[in-house]
């Protein structure tokens, strides 16, 4: 993806996202949806701070989850989204806060993302061979390959993560606790919305990106309008 603003407008935290929303999108909306990315900058939105970041994952990102996520885990992600729609009107948690809220987001979103199909193929195929090499009837060792597949499986995608949970949930905390862009930017944003992605479209969500896309732009607009709204600072 390619950009013609000045570096100087580029919010650090932005081109890594952009990038990614713009990859994820259809073919043939990728330079359309570009262009009106660029026009959204022109007008200047007030991307010194991380709302732009809070609005968008609490009216766009959070509520995509919570229709993709099992009735008992909902709750988690209002919980989060109602500390961002605080954040985004500049009344942000401590870190401590955050981090208590993102933890069980996280967890569940990595989870949720971990590539299990191929995880349990290529675990089901080396177990079964080890059964079929040590002397087990096919039959036998295909059943062998199944159970071990199945346990080692689900292991790794609870390790993988809360492995992720644990980097990611401290970094993003203290980010958003001290409303750091760079802080956020090394955070690896993109990679994160890569697993929304995937989770949303293993969900049977038709068009993640396209809704991540017009999310986004939405939050930048708002942050246009409300920081011609604000009084200047004396």
């Amino acid at each position: 993806m390619s950009t013609t603003a000045a570096p100087e407008a580029r919010p650090v935290w932005l081109w890594p996202v952009a990038t990614t929303l713009h990859d994820q999108l259809p073919t043939d909306m990728r330079e359309a949806w570009l262009t009106r990315l660029h026009g959204v900058l022109d007008e200047g939105p007030d991307t010194s701070t991380l709302r732009t970041v809070h609005t968008w994952h609490a009216d766009t990102i959070l509520p995509l989850l919570a229709e993709a996520a099992h009735d008992e885990d909902i709750t988690v992600f209002a919980a989060l989204g109602d500390l961002h729609r605080e954040a985004a009107q500049g009344r942000t948690a401590d870190q401590d806060t955050w981090r208590a809220a993102l933890a069980p987001v996280l967890l569940r979103l990595y989870d949720a993302a971990y590539d299990r199909t191929s995880a349990y193929a290529e675990a089901h195929a080396g177990a079964r061979d080890y059964a079929l090499a040590n002397g087990f009837a096919a039959t036998e060792a295909d059943g062998y390959g199944h159970e071990y597949a199945r346990l080692s499986s689900d292991a790794n995608a609870r390790s993988c993560a809360e492995a992720h949970a644990e980097a990611v949930g401290g970094a993003l905390a203290r980010a958003y606790a001290t409303d750091g862009c760079e802080a956020y930017a090394e955070t690896f944003p993109d990679a994160q919305l890569r697993a929304v992605v995937r989770v949303l479209a293993d969900r049977g969500d038709p068009a993640p990106a396209t809704r991540l896309a017009e999310g986004l732009l939405t939050a930048l607009i708002s942050r246009s309008v409300s920081s011609r709204a604000e009084p200047p600072t004396r």
